[in-house]
């Protein structure tokens, strides 16, 4: 895939929508300096070239009973392709694993996982993840406070 080119105009909306990606499109067009077609034009085509990829509402972990975020690197036991291929599907579909990566160096994976207090990642542990096949083992880092939170890289 070719390296998309952004102009200013693009990096604007970009960094608008990052923003508050509920802005109206007169709205939008008012932020950015461009009336309100030629933004309406650019935004569909940053979405259909995969810049932008989708749009969704911050939730509050803590609001939902989930107030704690742990960090996992999950070690596999062997490293065959149906192993790993099963391994993130079934890490994706869990309901607490926020992200998860594939990953270089001395683990296989890294999992955000927002759960209720040290009982809950107990529970998440031993119920949910330790139940896979092919987890050899896991190392936790518990996070103190969140200092920054982004979805999206800066377009600037």
């Amino acid at each position: 895939m070719p390296k998309i080119v952004l102009d200013a105009a693009d990096r604007r909306i970009l960094a608008a929508l990052r923003a508050d990606g509920r802005l109206s499109n007169a709205r939008l067009a008012e932020l950015v300096g461009l009336s309100p077609t030629p933004v309406w034009n650019r935004v569909r085509r940053l979405e259909e070239q995969g810049v932008i990829t989708g749009y969704a509402a911050r939730l509050d972990q803590k609001a939902l009973g989930l107030a704690d975020t742990v960090f996992i690197e999950i070690t596999l036991d062997r490293h065959d392709a149906a192993l790993v291929r099963e391994m993130g599907e079934a890490l994706s579909r869990m309901r607490e694993v926020l992200e998860v990566f594939m990953v270089s160096g001395d683990y296989d994976y890294l999992a955000r996982v927002a759960v209720d207090g040290t009982a809950g990642y107990e529970v998440f542990l031993r119920e949910r993840l330790y139940s896979l096949p092919g987890v050899r083992s896991c190392r936790s880092i518990f996070t103190l406070r969140t200092l920054k939170r982004e979805g999206s890289p800066d377009p600037s």
